[in-house]
């Protein structure tokens, strides 16, 4: 192994199979729950030795959804800002950037040391794709990493954007309850992309092992089905 090149210590389990649908940032839907796994070679119990002093940490991981690209493109086109506005790829988190490296900051839920599958972390709030590779794991640092007058550029005009869900009772009904306030989260929060607003057009989400299909007409998201996937 080469001491320069960077290993995969760890995969996310999530609820979700594919992108669509993942909050575009980490921490807005708190309720999502992910499972942290190491690989064999990382599987040591002191290595987490004092994390469990700590509520949050940051996650590096690879974006391995995404196809590479050849070249880099220095302009990207932010999805809340209708898929048009360009911006700077180093003034945005767009996963198309000259290396596919992801930072998420998650809450601890809890640290089990023992299991089959070795030390496991279970996590909140997590915005990463099932079976995502993580490079490194970092405790967060109050003191270090909250910074109270912090400016947020563009992003400022687009963080309150949340949709009104209408989810019929019968097809709640159809959602584990452990997983009903998570799915609502992630609705809300408009899993489409920001250039299409056809009120008519059905999109379908994989979640959970659930197929949740669903329209949305101007501020209101509108569950039409939920049907589990074969």
């Amino acid at each position: 192994m080469n001491d320069n090149e960077m290993q995969v210590i760890a995969t996310i389990r999530t609820d979700f199979p594919t992108k669509f649908g993942i909050p575009r940032q980490s921490g807005i839907v708190d309720t999502l729950r992910a499972k942290i796994v190491f690989e064999p070679a990382y599987r040591n119990p002191d290595a987490l030795r004092g994390l469990e002093d700590f509520s949050h940490v940051w996650l590096i991981w690879q974006f391995s959804g995404n196809a590479r690209r050849e070249t880099w493109s220095p302009t990207v086109r932010p999805p809340r800002l209708g898929g048009n506005t360009r911006m700077g790829v180093f003034a945005t988190r767009s996963p198309f950037r000259p290396n596919p490296i992801g930072l998420s900051s998650v809450r601890i839920e809890k640290i089990q040391l023992h299991t089959e599958e070795g030390p496991v972390i279970w996590v909140s709030g997590a915005d990463l794709m099932d079976g995502t590779p993580i490079y490194d794991i970092k405790p967060f640092i109050p003191y270090a990493d909250n910074h109270p007058d912090a400016r947020g550029g563009f992003t400022n005009d687009t963080s309150g954007y949340t949709l009104a869900v209408t989810f019929p009772e019968q097809l709640l009904e159809q959602v584990p309850v452990s997983h009903r306030e998570a799915l609502r989260g992630v609705l809300a929060h408009d899993p489409r992309p920001s250039y299409q607003h056809d009120p008519e057009r059905v999109y379908g989400m994989e979640f959970a092992g659930m197929e949740i299909r669903f329209r949305v007409d101007g501020e209101q998201l509108i569950v039409c089905s939920v049907a589990p996937i074969a």
